[in-house]
């Protein structure tokens, strides 16, 4: 079954003929002729399980079997008897014993107890591991909210955690990419390391390419000195490509090959540097619908989407507004050193109401803004920003019979998708199948009314 074994016997012959029966049915087995010497091997080779006879010279093999429980409890030990009375096996079992086996010794009947030995080890290590995914997802305590949506977000995190696999975070502007990229670095494996940060839309081609690859010295004009790039600065660490759905096209082929090869090039250079870092990349954009309009590759989109995890809209997240409201709001009158405790009812129902089109950056902004006006221990409806507190749902139906409040069927259209992506938790995929539309389409229309909202100042906090 493919687990080492080591067979402890000051007989030398017995143990060979144990070592070649049991290699034949799968066992990785070594031998020592003494107590002291299956210490020794024992130390220097992680062993699954132990077979040692109970009379020896020296060290008798329940002292060993005490000394390997008391040292290394995860690993079971079995002890071979020509006694098989019931004195000796209660004396194994109290000095710690996973199993005896009496003479005359049937080798299948060995290797079959060796299997459940292994089997229980491997068993208890199993119940390790998820007692620590369970301990990572109660880790992640910066990133608030008790959602149905956002215990599925943190479930998934503690899942991948200890993965070195690239991640995709996906969501819209403002739901808090950069912090889960960050909560997970802290919680990875690689958290002593490095977390290197560049926006893929922040820089134009020729200087992104020399910020994430490095560039030799005279490589191009200015480059006055060599420079390592991100990739090397971020070695034993994470690296987080934000916004890579506006990565130039021309860089896409680099990244590709830097992301297969683990290594880069830098500008000017023909000499290839190797790096180890885990990537973490982040986008608001629909990649589908990039890649089946030729704005991203197809073979770039699967290596960074290898581990795939999508932030929910705060309008899907019901009462964590609330809360992440009393967290920023805390912080922030922590920092500026005001006696703001928390927000009035009417202040929380306004905030409950609002649809919060820029997510947990525009709620944050806010916050800071009220907590800055208010002039009380608890945030007003008057200390919210106008927007807030004017805001009117976005119902479908008109009720009214005032021509000044009927609109046009292109917001009617709005209004309707606002509403079916909040039911749909902001599943776009989901939404385009209720809508009728295909991705692309639903996709452009959002691209479109978000442009416009921003041309009208309707999205202030949202960017």
């Amino acid at each position: 079954m493919n687990a080492s074994v080591l067979v402890v016997d000051d007989d030398a012959a017995l143990c060979a003929l144990l070592e070649s029966g049991l290699a034949r049915r799968g066992f990785a087995t070594a031998c020592a002729t003494s107590g002291d010497a299956a210490l020794d091997r024992l130390r220097e080779l992680p062993f699954e399980a132990i077979v040692t006879d109970l009379q020896m010279r020296g060290m008798h093999g329940l002292e060993l079997c005490e000394r390997i429980v008391a040292n290394r409890p995860d690993v079971p030990v079995i002890v071979i008897t020509a006694f098989g009375s019931l004195q000796t096996a209660i004396a194994a079992i109290r000095a710690g014993a996973y199993d005896f086996i009496t003479k005359p010794l049937e080798v299948d009947a060995l290797a079959l107890a060796l299997e459940r030995a292994v089997q229980h080890r491997r068993l208890g290590e199993e119940v390790k591991r998820l007692r620590g995914a369970l301990a990572g997802q109660r880790a992640f305590d910066e990133i608030v909210g008790e959602s149905t949506a956002m215990r599925r977000v943190q479930d998934r995190l503690a899942r991948i955690v200890a993965s070195d696999a690239s991640v995709l975070v996906t969501g819209e502007t403002g739901t808090g990419k950069e912090v889960v990229a960050r909560a997970l670095h802290r919680r990875s494996t690689r958290h002593a390391g490095p977390f290197v940060a560049v926006s893929c839309a922040a820089l134009p081609a020729p200087l992104l390419e020399s910020e994430l690859f490095g560039h030799l010295r005279g490589a191009f004009t200015d480059a006055h000195s060599a420079r390592s790039g991100l990739f090397v600065h971020a070695n034993g660490g994470t690296l987080f490509l934000d916004e890579v759905g506006d990565l130039p096209i021309e860089l896409q082929p680099k990244l590709l090959r830097a992301l297969q090869e683990r290594t880069v090039r830098p500008v000017g250079g023909d000499v290839e540097v190797h790096f180890d870092v885990r990537v973490v990349a982040a986008t608001n954009r629909d990649l589908e619908t990039c890649v089946d309009e030729g704005r991203f590759r197809r073979d770039l989109y699967f290596r960074i989407n290898v581990l795939p995890i999508e932030l929910p809209p705060l309008r899907a997240r019901g009462g964590d507004v609330l809360l992440l409201a009393q967290h920023f709001l805390e912080r922030e009158a922590a920092r500026v050193g005001k006696q703001v405790v928390g927000l009035s009812a009417t202040a929380a129902e306004r905030m409950l109401a609002y649809a919060w089109p820029g997510n947990v950056r525009e709620l944050q902004n806010c916050i800071e803004s009220a907590v800055a006006l208010t002039s009380y221990e608890r945030v007003a409806v008057d200390d919210l920003p106008e927007r807030i507190r004017r805001y009117r749902r976005s119902d479908v139906l008109i009720a009214s019979d005032d021509p000044r409040e009927l609109v046009t069927m292109e917001e009617v259209e709005r209004r309707y998708v606002a509403r079916v992506l909040e039911v749909v938790g902001g599943n776009k995929s989901l939404a385009a199948r209720v809508l009728g539309f295909d991705r692309k389409t639903l996709h452009r229309k959002l691209e479109r009314w978000d442009a416009s909202a921003r041309a009208g100042g309707r999205g202030d906090g949202a960017s």
